[in-house]
């Protein structure tokens, strides 16, 4: 892989490579992301272009060291591993602080990769402080993490911070349908399910239990104005014990009324995400006026947040499908 594969971060991937191009890499980097948002990706082309054996500004892919680098077997590229829960100082110590006394085997730099950085105690991040200070020349220490404000000041302030920031949804969807060989249509919804993180999108496209739970959220929304209230019942008791399923359950259900709002505003000209389900779209469309879509919108941004405050899963679930069924029900919203 080379810079040129990464989609949508130009601004990183000109940082780095203008670096590289100056000779002037810095010793610390802070690449901060969503976990799929490319930082490994990121973090391995760099290590792999400072060490290619062309000196260029991209590794060229065929020499030795590219080669090594792509294995995962590059004596001069560390990742730091830990087998418990938290990255500890031993683990610092061990893999980073003793190993980067040690001169680089065969190229200009040693480069150190620790993912999950955020996961580092704060023992192990003020062991790790002391190598940011005063590094060898040759050491470059890349630090991933979904939120750089759980690493210490002191080491944010001697690191340079990149931020790894949402692809365009078009973009995603042609990473899926050009490399992965993603179906369009999937390739659709995994886009505009993923929020623009690529490494989500190519997960829930690949993945069977994505599409069952897809294909059992529509079953539902589908034919919710004529499920009687014992199946409504049955449906919640069943959904609420799937716990972790649930915030992709709600984001589905949100993608679902996003469609019939944008076919009615185009007057069933628009291009839905669900695309195989058109007919219907359109046709609940029909029925449906703005004010409802909106509050059927709201209260699935109002289960959410009842959710995250660890309100009772059933109740929620319940009042959120009532209230989407039939207009009259939805005066609890005020």
């Amino acid at each position: 892989m080379k810079f040129q594969d990464v989609i949508g971060q130009e601004q990183i991937t000109g940082h780095l490579q203008n670096a590289i191009r100056m000779g002037k890499v810095s010793h610390a980097y802070i690449l901060q992301g969503e976990a799929g948002s490319g930082k490994k990706l990121l973090a391995g082309i760099f290590a792999a272009a400072l060490q290619c054996e062309e000196g260029g500004i991209e590794p060229c892919g065929h020499c030795q060291s590219c080669k090594q680098a792509v294995s995962g077997n590059h004596p001069d590229i560390r990742r730091i591993t830990h087998e418990k829960a938290a990255i500890g100082v031993d683990d610092i110590r061990l893999q980073l602080n003793n190993d980067i006394m040690v001169k680089p085997y065969s190229r200009p730099y040693k480069v150190y990769i620790i993912d999950e950085a955020e996961k580092m105690t704060e023992q192990a991040q003020n062991a790790m402080l002391k190598t940011i200070e005063e590094p060898p020349g040759y050491a470059v220490i890349l630090l991933l993490t979904v939120n750089a404000k759980l690493l210490l000041p002191t080491i944010l302030s001697r690191c340079i911070l990149l931020n790894v920031r949402p692809v365009a949804r078009q973009a995603v969807t042609k990473l899926l349908t050009e490399r992965h060989g993603i179906a369009g249509y999937m390739a659709e919804v995994a886009a505009d399910f993923a929020d623009g993180i690529p490494g989500r999108a190519i997960a829930y496209a690949q993945s069977g239990e994505f599409v069952s739970l897809k294909e059992d959220v529509l079953k539902v929304v589908k034919r919710l104005e004529s499920m009687p209230a014992e199946e409504i019942y049955k449906k919640v008791k069943e959904w609420a014990v799937r716990k972790t399923e649930l915030p992709d359950m709600l984001s589905l259900i949100n993608l679902w009324f996003r469609d019939i709002l944008v076919m009615k505003a185009t007057k069933g000209e628009g291009r839905p995400v669900f695309r195989e389900e058109e007919q219907e779209l359109r046709r609940q469309a029909e029925r449906m006026d703005f004010r409802w879509l909106e509050q059927c919108l709201e209260v699935i941004e109002l289960t959410r947040q009842r959710m995250s405050a660890n309100v009772n899963l059933e109740v929620s679930l319940e009042m959120m499908l009532y209230a989407m069924k039939e207009e009259e029900e939805k005066t609890w919203l005020r």
